[in-house]
C-alpha cells in the first residue's frame, strides 16, 4: 500500500475514533466534569483556606487524576466491549494497518487529556487565582498529554484480560485506589508509611511528580520519573499487544 494511503488510513481511523467518543456524552461529560468538580470543591472552595499554595498543588493532582481516565476507560472498557461484540474482528478484516486501531484510541485519549488540562487550568486561574506563567501552562499540558500514554497501555492490557461486562468493575477497582495510593487525593506525607513506600510502584505517582514540577513543586527527579513511565509504557504495551494477538 502506498505511504499516502497508509497515512490516510491512520488519519481516518483517528478522526473516526475521536468523533465517536466526542459524540458520546456518557463518556465525555464524566471524563471532563469529574476532575473539574473535585477541583472546584477542594481546590477552589476549600483550597485557599488551608494554604495559599493548595490550589496550585491540587491543580497538578487533579490534572493527573483526570488524564488517567481516557486511557483506562477509553482503552480498557471499549476494547473489552469491542472484543465481545465482534467489532475488533471486523476491523482486523478491513484493509487498514493493524496499528491504526490502537493509534486512533491513543489519539482520542491524548485529545481528552488536553481538554481536561485546559479546563482545569482555566478554573485554577480564573476561580482559584493560581498564578501560572505561559511556560508553566504549556509544561503542565505537555506532561499530562504525554502522560496519558502509560494509562493507554494499562487500559489496553485490562481490555485483554476481561470480558465486556466485567471491564467497568475492573477499571474502577484500579482507577480510584491507584489515585489514592499515589497521593492524588491527599499529600503522601499525610498517608501511612506503608502507603508512601508503595506509591512509586504506580504510574500515577510519577506522572503527578511531573505535573507538580510543571507548576513549581519540583522534586529534582524529573528524568527518573520520565524513564520510569517510558519503561512502564513499553513493557505493559508489549504484554498487552502479545495478549491481543494471542487471545484477541
Amino acid at each position: 500500500m502506498p505511504r499516502a494511503r497508509v497515512l490516510a488510513a491512520y488519519l481516518q481511523e483517528t478522526r473516526a475514533e475521536c468523533l465517536r467518543y466526542l459524540r458520546s456524552p456518557s463518556f465525555v461529560l464524566p471524563t471532563l466534569l469529574f476532575p473539574a468538580v473535585f477541583f472546584l470543591m477542594f481546590g477552589v472552595v476549600l483550597g485557599a483556606r488551608n494554604s495559599p499554595e493548595a490550589p496550585r498543588f491540587l491543580l497538578a493532582s487533579y490534572a493527573t487524576f483526570g488524564v488517567m481516565a481516557p486511557g483506562l476507560f477509553g482503552f480498557g472498557m471499549s476494547l473489552a466491549l469491542e472484543r465481545d461484540n465482534g467489532l475488533l474482528t471486523l476491523k482486523r478484516a478491513l484493509p487498514m494497518p493493524p496499528a491504526a486501531y490502537l493509534a486512533g484510541k491513543t489519539a482520542m485519549a491524548m485529545l481528552m487529556a488536553a481538554l481536561i488540562t485546559v479546563l482545569l487550568q482555566a478554573l485554577a486561574i480564573n476561580l482559584a487565582h493560581v498564578q501560572l506563567q505561559v511556560p508553566q501552562m504549556l509544561h503542565l499540558a505537555l506532561a499530562c498529554i504525554a502522560g496519558s500514554m502509560p494509562f493507554c497501555a494499562l487500559g489496553l492490557l485490562l481490555g485483554t484480560l476481561v470480558k465486556g461486562h466485567g471491564a467497568p468493575a475492573l477499571v474502577n477497582l484500579l482507577y480510584l485506589p491507584m489515585a489514592f495510593l499515589s497521593g492524588l487525593w491527599f499529600p503522601l506525607s499525610m498517608l501511612p508509611a506503608a502507603v508512601r513506600g508503595l506509591a512509586p510502584l504506580w504510574p500515577s505517582y510519577h506522572l503527578n511528580a511531573l505535573a507538580q514540577a510543571a507548576v513549581g513543586f519540583d522534586d529534582g527527579r524529573a528524568g527518573l520519573h520520565v524513564l520510569w513511565l517510558a519503561a512502564f509504557t513499553a513493557v505493559v504495551f508489549a504484554i498487552a499487544a502479545w495478549r491481543l494477538r494471542r487471545h484477541g
